[in-house]
């Protein structure tokens, strides 16, 4: 072979590699170069002896590289092709090269060292152990040549553990033989990890403080973390065995290197592998050791150093990972320690706890969290739970939760200690406050945990915090709010962020004390007392009220054992309803408000549902209440007078009376049945013309300083089919069957015996059926391209889907804003959007329930497949998929599922084969637009815009496809056994109808 041509060749691929890495070359010249140095690596038969003289170290780094880049190609994709001579030759050069061909440690590139020992890994996987038996002796042996050739056998175990066991990068023969002969040596080969570690540790700290031996100490310093790195590579997945060998010496090692800064990461990392490992119980019981005196000081002693000295990102990466080693070590106990177990709870629990908790009390959120689940592991223990060390610390814990609830150290700010670890944790608020939201669902669960054990000094905590917090004076803090309302919390606010995790924590605990003590054993008094501190708190702050309501509701419980006290809760309640910051204001309602009045109905709801029986001695006063708040049309939105209503709907189902209920719903939807029966309402309802000027949508231009004309006709519609719902979806027979037999609520039986009931609400709810019908169809033909066209300007986008939908059709995360002082609605647009919105998904929930609710008065009612076929399903090709979406889901689905056999072909099937057939055919076509649009723009999808109206759609047809095959598939799985020749013969093709689909 000539040396001139070997020297020529390299000469200029030096030019090609020194022109691709100059940032001053034309990318003309650098692709020339590419292309030149790519065709000499798959077709010079010279590279072997070219890519040695490129790697020679008195080359420059970047012409290195690429000689070393050259012979990793050879090997990788010539080497079959090579004779055994070339093969040796080839061997043995570069096991020259990592003997004698690198720098000292310190100097050598670690790309130089990364790529020599990717090639030697390389060699390994084709020879080891068939072809080269004494690989791991020349290891060794080059491993004592110095620092640098013992980082690289470092570097070479490691990568050959990755490929074989980690990544499984070989043909499976190749790897189980690797694999086996690895196994079959690993006694040596961790002795030798173990050695290097220990060898090279005691020369660091030999010479450390030697400031005239500062680059020893860096080198071996440097060999040490790659035995480290190398270890944890192993550690994964060796026999526990080897870990756990002479008396757990590796354990012990890592233990000790806690204290040693720079290889405190390494050795943390290494021992958490450790003890996280799994398998048989028997083998991990070794572990324990690690729950000795000596072992609780090095953790205990390294934690408290790392956190000495302020926050350095370094230390606190390490605290980090030895908080994970404390979790891993509490899993371990937990799994060890059982019952039947022969392993004994370690002396070292209480110190083993306290340094938990102090993890727990650290100002990182992330440190709080992680430590949540081991907690939760140890509070559900058979034996742990018990143990009086446990038992203790529970207070300590409780009271740490009562710091960490408080939503306090969003990065962006500086008033906690907790922002300073948020700004490395988190790279925004919003990520923050996720992660807090979710840390917090979490520590609930725990807390209840804890709750259970000690329930009665819970409660005790939580009655102080909850008096603390009544007596405390309010502090908005800096951040006043922005409706111009001086002296209100925003949701940044001290008070407010107090309060906040106050309620969480109140309510938690009373759940749970009332699920856990006896009922001779619960402290009415107590509670009691504190229930009327609450009722007697008054505030004008909305976000504070929000608070009080939630207490109220958690405290209600007590109220079982104190009747007489219902009329106070009832009178705070009602009270909030109608609140208002400023009374008789006719600005807006802000969203707090608006939340605070939605609250205050939601809990009364809640009270009638739970404790109907309480409450129906106070029924007459609160339909009294309730009819003097319905009488004011414009003191309450149309939702709040529903939910009044849905209320009183709850508590009548304790009459237990069907002519006695009858009658109440009768009265109580008089007010709507004149309403909507109404000629006026009538002709607005069946033509979408008259139906676009009653609710204003065809206004051409809009004036926002003026009342809103139309705003009272949209406002009693929306009444209208918010109270038809609320009666649908509450009215309801006794469940006991023998008192709906004296109720008068049982009609007869079918002939398999089931009973057959009746509703108090079907001959009102029936009377409302058609004009509701109309209502339909009329709005499903809004969205014919005629009828949009005669949208007025302030409203043509008013049918489109709101923006809170999208972004959460498109996942995009919420602004974190206090959005509490704006109004409810920015502009009428947004205002008329939620009213089509709402209005078409209510109508749907009254047909999706009308079937569970009113049975077979619903399913008799003559053409009901016909009126509902030209209404529901009438101009669906122009119907939009989130309009068609909410169609499927609340009342086709509803529907199918709840219809009995008897009815399928009366009802079912007119319906379901057509609108399946067109379901199939719609979602074909939108499947196929996607996918040619996804091969057209395939080169593009990195530029693509996360908003854009093309992923909308994309998102939008693929919820619609899971929202058919989950109607498919349920619908399926419920009428098996019980379909009739309707579902054998037209539904098994199903399926396959949708297969194409699916797969698209």
């Amino acid at each position: 072979m000539a040396m001139d041509q070997v020297n020529a060749l390299c000469e200029e691929l030096v030019k090609a590699v020194t022109v691709m890495m100059d940032p001053s070359s034309t990318q003309r010249y650098r692709l020339e170069a590419l292309k030149f140095c790519e065709e000499f690596k798959e077709k010079c038969p010279i590279c072997v002896p070219c890519g040695l003289r490129l790697a020679e170290k008195t080359q420059i780094a970047i012409v290195r590289h690429f000689g070393l880049q050259i012979l990793e190609h050879v090997v990788k994709f010539r080497w079959n092709s090579m004779s055994r001579l070339e093969k040796v030759y080839l061997k043995n050069s570069v096991m020259e090269l990592t003997a004698n061909g690198t720098l000292d440690i310190l100097e050598e590139e670690n790309h130089i060292k990364d790529v020599l020992s990717r090639i030697v890994v390389e060699m390994i996987k084709r020879e080891w152990p068939q072809h080269w038996p004494d690989m791991l002796v020349e290891l060794d042996t080059l491993s004592k040549q110095g620092e640098t050739q013992t980082e690289l056998v470092m570097f070479i175990l490691l990568r050959l553990a990755e490929d074989v066991v980690t990544f499984q990068t070989l043909p499976p023969q190749r790897r189980r033989d690797i694999q086996q002969t690895l196994t079959q040596n690993m006694e040596k080969i961790f002795s030798f990890l173990l050695n290097t570690l220990q060898e090279n540790v005691n020369k660091y700290q030999q010479v450390k403080t030697d400031n005239a031996q500062e680059s020893k100490a860096q080198a071996y310093c440097r060999v040490a973390i790659a035995a480290l790195n190398t270890l944890a590579g192993y550690t994964d997945w060796v026999s526990l065995s080897h870990i756990t060998a002479e008396n757990c010496k590796l354990l012990e090692m890592l233990c000790l290197l806690l204290s040693e800064q720079e290889l405190q990461l390494g050795a943390a990392e290494c021992l958490l592998i450790a003890v996280s490992r799994k398998g048989k119980l028997e083998d991990r019981k070794p572990l324990m050791i690690l729950f000795g005196d000596a072992v609780m000081h090095y953790m205990l002693s390294a934690a408290q150093t790392a956190d000495g000295g302020g926050l350095v990102e370094k230390h606190y990466v390490f605290l980090k990972r030895l908080c994970q080693v404390l979790c891993a070590l509490g899993s371990q106990l937990c799994a060890l320690l059982g019952p039947d177990s022969d392993v004994e709870t370690p002396a070292n629990f209480g110190k083993y706890l306290e340094s938990f908790l102090a993890f727990t009390t650290h100002p990182s959120q992330f440190l709080r969290s992680s430590t949540q689940m081991t907690w939760g592991a140890l509070f559900r223990h058979e034996v742990l739970s018990r143990d009086p060390l446990l038992l203790a610390i529970i207070p300590k814990y409780l009271r740490a939760c009562m710091t960490n609830l408080v939503k306090m150290g969003f990065p962006s700010k500086t008033d906690n200690p907790s922002c300073e670890y948020s700004r490395l944790d988190f790279d925004s608020d919003e990520d923050f406050n996720a992660f807090f939201n979710s840390s917090r669902a979490q520590q609930g669960e725990v807390m209840r945990l804890a709750c259970r054990l000690d329930p009665k000094t819970s409660f005790q905590m939580a009655g102080e915090w909850l008096k603390y917090q009544l007596s405390a004076a309010i502090d908005t803090g800096s951040m006043k709010s922005g409706s111009g309302e001086s002296g209100l919390c925003s949701i940044f606010s001290p008070s407010f962020v107090q309060w906040e995790a106050m309620t969480f924590f109140v309510e938690g605990v009373v759940n749970q004390m009332f699920r856990t003590v006896d009922k001779e054993e619960i402290p009415v008094n107590d509670g009691i007392e504190l229930l009327q501190m609450v009722l007697n708190f008054e505030t004008k702050d909305p976000l504070i009220l929000s608070c009080v309501l939630t207490n109220v509701s958690a405290l209600f419980s007590f109220v079982t054992f104190r009747p007489e006290f219902l009329p106070q809760v009832f009178s705070k309640l009602f009270s909030s309803v109608t609140f208002e910051i400023v009374e008789e204001s006719k600005a807006p309602r802000t969203r707090a408000v608006r939340n605070v009045r939605r609250h205050a109905c939601s809990s009364i709801i809640k009270m009638c549902r739970d404790y109907p029986q309480l409450v129906l001695p106070n029924f007459d006063m609160l339909y009294d209440h309730v009819k003097q708040l319905l009488s004011n049309e414009l003191l309450l939105t149309q939702m709040e007078k529903c939910a009044l209503m849905e209320a009183l709907v709850l508590i009548s189902n304790q009459f237990k009376n069907y002519e006695r209920q009858k009658l109440f719903i009768e009265e109580l939807m008089a007010p709507v049945a004149s309403i909507w029966l109404s000629e006026e309402m009538h002709r607005a309802l069946s033509d979408a013309d008259a139906f676009l000027a009653f609710v204003g949508a065809d206004q051409k231009s809009y004036d926002l300083v003026q009342e809103d004309p139309c705003g009272l006709n949209r406002a009693r519609m929306s009444f209208c089919v918010y109270s038809i719902l609320g009666v649908v979806k509450r009215t309801s027979w006794p469940p006991d069957l023998e008192e709906a037999k004296a109720g008068g609520f049982v009609v007869g039986y079918t002939p398999t015996g089931n009973p057959i009931f009746r509703n108090p609400c079907t001959e009102q709810v029936l009377k409302l059926l058609d004009n509701l019908l109309a209502l339909i169809r009329t709005h499903n033909s809004l969205y014919a391209p005629e009828m949009l066209a005669k949208l007025g300007e302030p409203f043509s986008k008013a049918l489109d889907m709101i923006d809170a939908e999208k972004s959460t059709i498109l996942g995009l995360p919420q602004p974190l804003l206090d959005l509490n002082d704006s109004p409810v609605y920015k502009t009428i647009l947004e205002k008329m959007q939620r009213f089509f919105c709402t209005l078409y998904e209510n109508c749907f929930h009254i047909l999706g329930k009308a079937g569970p609710s009113m049975q077979q008065d619903f399913y008799t009612v003559e053409q009901l497949s016909t009126q509902l076929l030209s209404s529901a399903f009438v101009n669906l090709d122009n119907l939009p998929d989130y309009r068609l979406r909410p169609l499927l889901r609340v009342f086709v689905k509803p529907l199918v599922l709840a219809c009995t056999p008897e009815y399928y072909e009366s009802l079912v099937s007119p319906i379901v084969g057509p609108l399946f057939t067109y379901l199939h055919m719609r979602l074909s076509q939108k499947w196929q637009v996607i996918n040619q649009r996804s091969m057209l723009c395939e080169d593009e999808t990195t530029d693509e815009n996360p908003e854009s109206q093309e992923m909308l759609e994309e998102q939008l047809v693929r919820m619609l496809t899971r929202e058919v095959v989950d109607l498919i598939s349920k619908w399926r799985v419920g009428t098996r056994g019980r379909r009739q020749d309707f579902s054998g013969k037209r539904a098994s093709h199903l399926p396959n109808m949708f297969a194409g689909t699916l797969r698209s």
